[in-house]
């Protein structure tokens, strides 16, 4: 699967780390003209962010060092800056890293800043701006202390193959309503065949990871992974198994997807690109590598299942200020110039890697004429209204929500049913929630 916005377990396990050494670290002094901000993309990301720290120096006077890195190696790093006390003045923030961040001192409480400032919160994505904010207890409540602004937000959209389904002679589906499971199963079938005539299937109609599409299935069924206080695990629910066994049947049953064999070849997102897969999930940092594939291809929402109500995953990826900064006025200006900045936005927008942060740019902005992908009205409907937070975003650790991928394989394979590894695996989740809530309550004692 792609990149997503949405910490990685290797990363999640740093931040016990951070905990333990950064307390009473932080750079804490440096030029008043000077700034440095820490950040990971590649270098379209990096020419966008040049551009618009330019304009912020020019009106400032500030000077920002850069500090880029790869995506993979983000997180090791800046544990290595908080480490050795060097924790750049401004930086990306996971969703999942926020609290152990606030608890051990890391991050800067900027709500009193923001406030006193012109920006108008109510015009960011709230799903974004609630992502940072944190009552010591609960992350994600807008009641919360603001600990950073939302970079952006990652609305995970459903996409498809416009060509292939026009070629096959099929209506193409609804850009606001999409399928129901059984409608989609039944497109599906028709994309599934050998073009070739070889007495082998080289076209197929979807084919989806679980670890990263299973949630808008769950979720528009009825199931989720927890209670709403994310105390109690309840996957073991007729809703949730139903889903699961849904999404297992697509390869086992209904055979619209590649086999183990066919993904060991050519795994699932490469096909997509080569144009043999009708159905496929677009984010926002898909656009520019998309927009030049030799298919048309457009989104929907996520099939939808018994609740018939539309769901999928939104992520979001933070800017935060160092507690220790020896510049926070300078420091929070940025933070604010980068998120919600009309020529700032402009720029990274235009680079194809992020909707825009600002509501009213973002309708302007999906709305215009000739946009690829057309509906570009989804990712901000996702924004909006359907989109959730994945379901370990806001924990103190991700350890209870990887173990249900841990042994999941044979449901997939069809050698076990849904319902029957649920009621085995949620005992072992809820112990590793329990033992999450635990550690917060110990961090949040020690902070």
């Amino acid at each position: 699967m792609r990149k997503t916005k949405i910490v990685a377990a290797a990363a999640l396990a740093s931040v016990a780390a951070l905990t333990l050494s950064a307390c009473g670290a932080g750079s804490g002094e440096g030029d008043a003209d000077t700034i440095q901000f820490m950040f990971r993309g590649g270098p379209d990301e990096k020419a966008a962010y040049e551009a618009a720290i330019d304009r912020f120096t020019e009106d400032t006077g500030v000077e920002v060092e850069m500090i880029v890195t790869d995506a993979d190696q983000y997180a090791t790093k800046l544990q290595a800056a908080v480490s050795g006390g060097k924790v750049p003045d401004v930086f990306y923030i996971e969703q999942a890293n926020l609290q152990s961040y606030v608890h051990s001192g890391v991050l800067m409480d900027i709500t009193d800043l923001v406030a006193e400032s012109d920006i108008d919160l109510d015009n960011i994505w709230q799903f974004g701006v609630d992502s940072y904010r944190f009552d010591g207890t609960l992350q994600g409540t807008p009641d919360g202390k603001l600990y950073g602004l939302p970079k952006d937000v990652g609305p995970f959209a459903f996409g498809y193959n416009k060509t292939m389904l026009e070629d096959a002679g099929i209506p193409l589906p609804d850009p606001t309503t999409g399928y129901t499971w059984d409608e989609f199963v039944d497109v599906t079938k028709q994309l599934t065949v050998d073009k070739d005539g070889d007495g082998a299937i080289d076209q197929w109609g979807t084919g989806l990871n679980v670890q990263w599409n299973l949630q808008s299935l769950v979720w528009s069924n009825g199931g989720d992974w927890t209670n709403e206080d994310r105390t109690e695990v309840t996957v073991d629910t007729p809703e949730f198994a139903e889903a699961l066994q849904w999404f297992a049947d697509l390869t086992n049953v209904e055979k619209v997807t590649p086999s183990a064999s066919d993904a060991a070849t050519l795994d699932t997102y490469q096909r997509w690109m080569a144009g043999e897969i009708g159905f496929f999930p677009v984010g926002p940092w898909d656009v520019s590598v998309y927009n030049d594939l030799d298919f048309d291809y457009d989104l929907i929402p996520w099939p939808v299942g018994s609740t018939g109500e539309q769901a999928t995953w939104l992520g979001s990826l933070g800017i935060g200020v160092s507690a220790t900064s020896g510049n926070p006025e300078a420091s929070v200006d940025l933070v604010k110039y980068l998120t919600t900045d009309v020529e700032a936005q402009e720029t990274l927008v235009s680079a194809n890697i992020q909707i825009p942060n600002l509501i009213d740019m973002a309708e302007e902005w999906a709305a215009e004429e000739g946009a690829e992908p057309a509906n570009r009205a989804e990712f901000v409907n996702i924004a909006s209204t359907t989109g959730r937070a994945m379901p370990a975003a806001f924990t103190y650790g991700a350890a209870w929500y990887d173990e249900l991928w841990t042994n999941i394989q044979p449901v997939l394979d069809g050698e076990q049913t849904a319902a029957d590894y649920l009621a085995e695996v949620q005992p072992r989740m809820q112990t590793l929630l329990d033992e999450a809530n635990m550690r917060a309550e110990q961090a949040a004692s020690a902070g």
